[in-house]
């Protein structure tokens, strides 16, 4: 075997991450805020059915299921907009 006079071949350098505009992450933020009404509507609807009956009441039960599934879309959406705007923890990452 001989020892190669040439270094060895730079690692291929990864693509720069896309950023998302401003302007995109203000308005998931306002969407997800939005839909956090209907979670807040169904937990204040639900929690008057409980407190007057001592249990859900059958008819409104899916609404207030319908609109904690919305609202807990909501908090993804947010989630999603703050998560999405912060700088890799190194250059070289993804993460």
């Amino acid at each position: 075997m001989s020892i190669s006079e040439t270094p060895p071949p730079a690692p291929p350098v990864p693509p720069p991450a896309q950023k998302r505009s401003g302007c995109l992450t203000a308005l998931m933020a306002m969407f997800g805020i939005m839909l956090l009404l209907p979670g807040a509507c169904a937990l204040l609807f639900g929690g008057i059915s409980v407190f007057e009956d001592g249990k859900i009441a059958s008819d409104i039960a899916p609404l207030v299921f319908l609109g904690l599934v919305v609202g807990i879309g909501g908090v993804a959406l947010i989630w999603a907009a703050i998560k999405g705007r912060k700088a890799p923890a190194h250059p070289g990452t993804r993460s």
